[in-house]
């Protein structure tokens, strides 16, 4: 539901249109000392309507002094009544007098709250090499400015802002715009009788403050609002823009300890936004943009205009020990956070409903399209599948799923909706649109979108004209169902005398669809690859399926495959001697397969099996005919997918050990090949192959590979000198290490998660300390989580213990067990809840495990996390309902392999 058709419904959860904010002047006075901050805010408001009551967010503010000043009534006006909406988190004020419609007003309130941990509003962080330092930042999207200061806080509102902060000389102020003031504070400089000056004069130290005044922003929505105090040090850069020729400052801040790390973040920045304004035609608008990394951080990342921020994980690389992982996370991260200087900053969805137009473009431009302009080596067209398609196809599989637009009733909704179908579906429906009209039309059509939204808010209808305008092509026939309906099909191929039958049809993981939910027709790019004479892949882009089923005429004598490069959102289901077919033209080394062909077949092959549509037999099959492979990302496919079938399988010891003998066969003749060690002269395809294949025939149990990364881990141990083990193979060394050990190892691995040299390595660290065999250090890592580890870290640990089968009943029983004290801890954050929750359950699968989550939670208030909640559940009951059909089945393939070695 969009802002521009507003209905009774929506009053609910909408504030009143009465009067609108048109620029909004905050002064805040922050005090890290004491963890607290005050401020004032004057709003420039138009009435649109005559009222008395004006109605705004605030949330966990304790408010002072409230008053309206009107140019019509001229005078000021105090607030007779005040009402508190702490469930809507909204003040109702109410004048003696009504102002008049037409006319402008400046509404002004004081304000002071708590500087929490909670990572949302105004915050403080802990840094530092010894954690000795303590800075302030913010964190607003989606409602937490109300958190900060009073505001009407809904993206359609936008307003200007003016922003002054004051702090201790020592410390460093930071807002989304350049400074055009800062002095230490004097009297003479201030109104003795506004709010600066009497808070300023009641202090016994004012000449240890400073204000720092801001230039005035564009308008912009109160969620990209962003300020931050604290003892930051920062690099420096600069870009000059290929439109204008003017040359914009960049850098970015940490602190002291860390800023050397943040070189590559900010040659990221630097490279990327002139692609931006080349491919879009629009000059980056703002006169700098800075970077501010923060030790506690919710997110990833945030795409505050001209401030970013983010957590240390998302943008500092240490140069001496750089892994490849890392390197790409964080250049993904940054050009994903630029891209929403114009998905979102310039053009704002109305609407948390359309969430999707920022977050599947800054994914699809920003991680894909543009990033691999800047390192085509990384071959980002495929990688997206591994990192997006696929979990995206994995979550819209269930039942529960959502459509990428979902209306949101309330808060509790907002917050839910920033996952994976708001980012990684969004991002591949819109790739899939690119594909099929041309990338280049496509962006040319965002371009004539944005140019026509800019410092406005848009919704889904208004992009499509756009891109229909580059296009000439009836865009919303073929897309609304994709981002308007929940799920996605799979096409049936079936070969016939002259050509082929297809049939589309909901896929659901839990096998085909009942009628009642297989209604949707969706527009699908078929995408044929057919092969000429001489070899060559033609690929037929044109040919749509619009309804149920349809003939095409096609000699199956030769090869073919549907979805070319596996752009098209949909699997494909062919009979099991055509899919042996492919499996050998994709292994073949003149293949007319590309590479994202190769990573699609392995992928379908496996979801077709766990939702029972073929045997899983096949999609085994399919892995082992690509045994020859070349390239790291379809080894990457294939390592995902045997590991999902591993980590189903855990608690059958038999099929168990049996996939890790075929883990074993595929992976220890590539670690022999690759070897262990790491040359500046390996490609990087090398680089990765190597990695993929020593943590899956280590975590298969292969005893040589053990026990050399033990060797190396022994080193570490004895001597405190890490040189021995790889960058890359940090991760997988510490698991096996605390794995084959004890509690030496995990107790060094533990003052790594504590104290590292970089964020790389401390992640590593806290996801290796879940993978203890012993149960009592399994006790003292769920301790280590509940009284010592950072909250913007646990999920890392329990991911640990999710990913270890010795402990994963393990931490579902001790996640029941604290639940309360998680509640407690996350009341003001529930997104990391949320994770937690996930974590804690989605490895189990049986039914009696399905009963006893769904009834944990059954007298539970669920409504901040419902719907991860009923994923979790779906994912339980999705892996029981494959055990239970595919065994016998499975055990009977392996058997024939097993004997075959």
């Amino acid at each position: 539901m969009s802002a521009s058709a507003p209905n009774t419904a929506q009053q609910d959860y909408r504030l009143p249109t009465d009067v609108k904010p048109v620029h909004y002047d905050v002064t805040v006075w922050t005090d890290l000392a004491n963890s607290t901050f005050e401020g004032v805010v004057h709003i420039d408001v138009h009435v649109n309507k005559e009222t008395s009551t004006l109605v705004l967010n605030t949330a966990n503010l304790e408010l002072g002094d409230i008053s309206l000043q009107s140019e019509a009534l001229q005078d000021v006006q105090s607030a007779a009544t005040r009402q508190f909406d702490d469930v809507n988190e909204r003040g109702t004020f109410s004048f003696p007098k009504a102002l008049p419609a037409g006319t402008k007003a400046r509404l002004s309130l004081s304000f002071k709250g708590p500087l929490t941990g909670d990572m949302l509003g105004y915050y403080r962080s802990i840094g530092g090499k010894d954690g000795d330092l303590t800075y302030s930042l913010t964190q607003f999207e989606p409602t937490a400015a109300r958190r900060a200061f009073p505001c009407w806080d809904e993206p359609l509102l936008k307003a200007t802002f003016a922003v002054t902060l004051v702090s201790r000389v020592n410390s460093v102020n930071l807002s989304n715009m350049p400074a055009i003031s800062e002095e230490v504070y004097k009297p003479e400089s201030v109104d003795k009788d506004s709010w600066l000056g009497r808070k300023m004069a009641a202090l016994p130290d004012a000449g240890q403050w400073k204000v720092t005044k801001f230039e005035t922003t564009p308008l912009v929505s109160t969620y990209l609002v962003a300020y931050a105090n604290g003892p930051f040090e920062y690099l420096e850069s600069s870009y000059k823009s290929p439109l204008s020729g003017k040359v914009r400052p960049l850098r970015i801040y940490a602190t002291p300890d860390v800023i050397s790390q943040a070189q590559f973040a900010l040659d990221v920045k630097r490279m990327v936004l002139p692609l931006y304004e080349e491919v879009f035609d629009i000059e980056y608008p703002l006169p700098k943009l800075d970077t501010l990394v923060a030790s506690d951080f919710d997110s990833g990342a945030m795409e505050n205009w001209g401030l970013i921020t983010g957590r240390t994980q998302a943008f500092l690389l240490d140069p001496t020990s750089a892994d490849i992982v890392s390197k790409q996370n964080i250049a993904g991260t940054q050009s994903h956070e630029v891209a929403h200087m114009w998905f979102g900053n310039i053009t704002t969805m109305e609407w948390w409903d359309n969430l999707y137009l920022n977050e599947g473009f800054a994914t699809l431009v920003g991680e894909k399209i543009i990033l691999g302009m800047v390192f085509p080596e990384w071959k980002l067209d495929a990688d997206f599948l591994i990192q997006h398609f696929f979990r995206a196809r994995s979550l819209d599989a269930k039942a529960s799923s959502h459509p990428v637009e979902v209306e949101c009733p309330d808060a509790n909704m907002v917050n839910q909706i920033f996952d994976t179908l708001s980012y990684a579906k969004a991002a591949s429906v819109l790739r899939m649109l690119a594909s099929y009209v041309g990338e280049d039309r496509f962006l040319k059509g965002v371009s004539i979108y944005l140019k026509k939204h800019m410092y406005k808010n848009s919704v889904t209808k208004d992009l499509w004209e756009g891109i229909q305008a580059a296009t000439g092509l009836d865009i919303p026939k073929m897309m609304d169902d994709w981002v308007k309906k929940i799920g996605y099909p799979v096409v049936t191929v079936t070969e016939k005398d002259g050509g082929i039958h297809v049939r589309q049809d909901r896929f659901l993981e839990t096998g085909p669809a009942d009628p009642k939910d297989n209604e949707t027709i969706w527009t699908i790019p078929l995408s044929l690859v057919t092969v000429s004479a001489d070899g060559k892949a033609l690929i037929n882009k044109d040919l749509l399926l619009d309804e149920r089923e349809k003939f095409i005429p096609l000699d199956v004598s030769k090869p073919f495959k549907l979805n070319a490069d596996t752009t098209g959102f949909f699997a494909t289901q062919y009979s099991t001697e055509r899919l042996v077919k492919l499996g050998e033209q994709a292994a073949a080394k003149d293949s007319p397969f590309s590479l994202a062909d190769r990573i699609g077949l392995v992928s379908d092959a496996l979801a077709l099996a766990k939702a029972g549509y073929t045997p899983v037999s096949s999609a085994l099959g399919l892995i082992h005919a690509l045994r020859e492979e070349q390239e790291h990302l379809v080894w990457g496919a294939i390592a995902s997918n045997l590991t999902t079938i591993v980590s189903t399988w855990w608690e059958n010891p038999h099929v168990f050990k049996m996939l890790n003998a075929l883990r074993r066969e595929l992976f220890v003749p590539l670690v022999k090949k690759y070897g262990f060690e790491y040359s500046e002269s390996d490609s990087y395809d090398v680089q990765q192959l190597r990695t993929t294949a020593i943590e899956q025939a280590a975590n298969a149990g292969d005893p040589w590979v053990i026990g050399e990364l033990k060797s190396r881990f022994d080193h570490l141990l004895k001597t405190g000198d890490d040189s021995k083990i790889p960058s890359d193979l940090t991760n997988i060394t510490f698991r096996i290490a605390v794995k084959t050990g004890g509690r030496p190892e995990w107790e060094l691995v533990r003052s790594i998660a504590a104290k590292s040299k970089n964020p790389s390595q401390g992640v590593s660290a806290m996801r290796a300390m879940g993978a203890v065999q012993d149960l009592g250090l399994a006790e003292e890592t769920f301790n280590f989580i509940l009284n010592d580890a950072r909250d913007q870290d646990t999920f890392y640990y329990l991911g640990g213990l999710m990913r270890n089968v010795t402990t994963r009943r393990f931490l579902a029983e001790k996640f029941k067990e604290h639940f309360a004290a998680f509640e407690k801890r996350y009341a003001g954050n529930f997104t990391i809840l949320i994770r937690c929750i996930e974590l804690s359950f989605m490895g189990l699968a049986s039914d009696k495990d399905y009963e006893e989550t769904a009834a944990f939670f059954k007298d539970k208030d669920t409504s901040k996390y419902d719907m991860a909640l009923k994923q979790t559940l779906d994912s339980i009951k999705s892996r029981t309902a494959w055990l239970k059909r595919s065994t016998d089945e499975l055990t009977k393939w392996l058997e024939q392999q097993d004997s075959k070695l």
